[in-house]
């Protein structure tokens, strides 16, 4: 009999080891928060500009995917700015207008929340942030968003 509670302990050890150990790994990776240093430039709009240009954005992503962040210009009096969903060279449809703070800011409107879709898309580096002008309305300027 204490052969057979000596390997009950053991067994109920290593399972709740085993439990803890998954626990800590799974909510490490669901609390993740990331910071996307984004350059924007005419170069990787799509189709391309010749826009000189240019612009910079940091932009957050929190584990329970709320999204904030700036984005700052130069040399473009945008007029409307996005965060969109597509890969590198591909156009997509827009996630997050952005809101106008000042002749070269934009932010990331408060409450701005990611689905789960969207945020796999973000985690694949398939988001991407434009800046449009009244010069070219689809977008003069862009940068991807890499997690």
């Amino acid at each position: 009999m204490t052969k057979l509670l000596q390997t009950f302990r053991l067994s109920l050890f290593a399972s709740i080891t085993l439990a803890l150990l998954l626990g800590a790994c799974s909510s490490m990776s669901m609390d993740q928060n990331h910071t996307s240093e984004v350059t924007l430039d005419g170069a990787h709009e799509v189709p391309p500009t010749n826009s000189a240009a240019s612009g910079s954005a940091t932009i957050k992503v929190a584990a329970d995917k709320s999204v904030s962040g700036t984005v700052n210009t130069r040399g473009i009096q945008g007029k409307v700015a996005h965060i969109h969903e597509g890969a590198l060279g591909k156009n997509g449809p827009i996630l997050v207008p952005l809101t106008k703070v000042g002749d070269d800011t934009w932010e990331v409107p408060a409450g701005a929340k990611l689905t789960d879709a969207q945020y796999a898309s973000y985690l694949a580096g398939n988001l991407y942030i434009n800046v449009h002008s009244a010069t070219n309305p689809g977008g003069e300027i862009r940068g991807q968003m890499l997690p």
